[in-house]
């Protein structure tokens, strides 16, 4: 069936010209020195009807013909032991892990390590930006929110969700993650799969599914959006908290990205380089989503309620206060406008933490030493990650 080529719909709507005259988009082409245009428009808007077609087969192939966590435990074992040309296994996985298992030429093992030791030395700053700015903000795009809809992920809770995020956050961005058969490499295959698997499932089962407009399920576009949200937004969220980064640092974080990307089967092609190119790449995409809707309200309180519902803090007057901060800097990070759309609720001195902040940073990267730094930091987040895994593998957070 030809399908209907699609087009820049949203370019004259009101959310689409404030997010990039005066929103964080202005701010975003400032930061990057990008030339934004719709001139490349329809060499990526074809992208909205792009799946990883290999992962699905797998997924077919192996998770389709066995329990779940029969298929997992053979997943696990092509992973970390590899598969080559003459083992007796599936088609499908002989092409997943030629791709997986090829180093591709542009690989540089030591703008990864840059990249990783920004994330890791920008400590508790990193976490905030990845809740506050990167996975809120997301929420803002209708469209892009579908498939956590309509697999129902409400109902399973944003502390599963969020812990599930930085699992394979911080498994990615530790030294030596993403080298073959390492745990990061794990994750991203792992991941790469859950996509497949949620696909067809929603494929499936879900007869309502509206792919003109919102495109395949989980499609290379969204996808090439949402791991733009890890490097670029990212690194506009650490530098609004008053971090600073090195020229390799931040070349660093969009390789790591890169090649995250390349093994969750993303097109090489919408993989960027650099800010000046991730942001021309996110502006053509963010010209097909609507603004918010009802169900992005939802994700989003779910999100700012999470601190209330994690047992992590151990009194409710701490929880009360670990969610007023989330939303000062949820304020702070993206803007009046995409607030209101997510009905954040306002809150007294929302500018004080975030100010603090940008203070505290300055002071903090003259006194302490880059290595101290990076040392701290990987500590600080692998002990929240240990707390999160605590919490939803020992209760009924599933």
């Amino acid at each position: 069936m030809e399908r209907t080529m699609i087009q820049p719909r949203f370019k004259d709507s009101p959310h689409f010209k404030n997010f990039w005259e005066e929103g964080n988009g202005k701010l975003l082409i400032e930061f990057s020195g990008a030339e934004v245009s719709f001139e490349n428009f329809e060499k990526y808007s074809q992208f909205f009807y792009h799946i990883d077609e290999i992962g699905d087969e797998v997924v077919k192939e192996v998770y389709f013909t066995k329990k779940y966590q029969e298929a997992s435990r053979e997943i696990e074992g092509y992973i970390r032991n590899g598969v080559s040309e003459t083992d007796n296994v599936p088609d499908s996985i002989k092409k997943l892990f030629a791709q997986t298992q090829r180093v591709p030429e542009w690989l540089n093992y030591n703008l990864i390590k840059s990249g990783a030791e920004l994330c890791m030395r920008s400590n508790l700053d990193s976490l905030i930006s990845l809740r506050d700015y990167c996975l809120i903000g997301g929420y803002d795009y209708a469209y892009l929110n579908k498939p956590l809809v309509v697999t129902e992920a409400l109902k399973k809770g944003a502390v599963k969700r969020l812990s599930e995020t930085l699992d394979f956050w911080v498994n990615a961005t530790r030294y030596n993650a993403l080298e073959l058969h390492a745990k990061g490499y794990e994750f991203a295959i792992k991941t790469r799969l859950i996509h497949s698997y949620a696909r067809l499932s929603i494929k499936k089962h879900y007869k309502g599914w509206d792919t003109e407009n919102w495109g395949e399920p989980i499609n290379s576009w969204d996808m090439m959006a949402t791991y733009i949200g890890f490097s670029l937004v990212f690194l506009h969220s650490l530098q609004k908290l008053g971090n600073t980064f090195s020229a390799e640092e931040e070349q660093g974080i969009f390789h790591l990205w890169k090649y995250v990307g390349y093994l969750l089967g993303i097109p090489e092609q919408l993989l960027p380089d650099n800010k000046k190119q991730a942001t021309e790449y996110f502006f053509l995409w963010t010209s097909v989503q609507p603004p918010s809707d009802k169900d992005s309200v939802l994700l989003a309180h779910s999100l700012l309620n999470e601190s209330l519902e994690n047992p992590i803090l151990k009194f409710e007057f701490q929880r009360k206060n670990l969610r007023y901060l989330h939303i000062c800097c949820t304020w702070f990070l993206l803007g009046d406008e995409v607030c209101k759309r997510l009905k954040i609720p306002e809150v007294s001195n929302k500018k004080l933490f975030p100010k603090s902040k940008i203070f505290f940073n300055k002071i903090y990267d003259r006194l302490v030493s880059r290595k101290a730094r990076i040392q701290r930091g990987n500590k600080h987040q692998m002990k929240v990650l240990e707390d999160y895994l605590n919490i939803t593998k020992n209760s009924n957070f599933h």
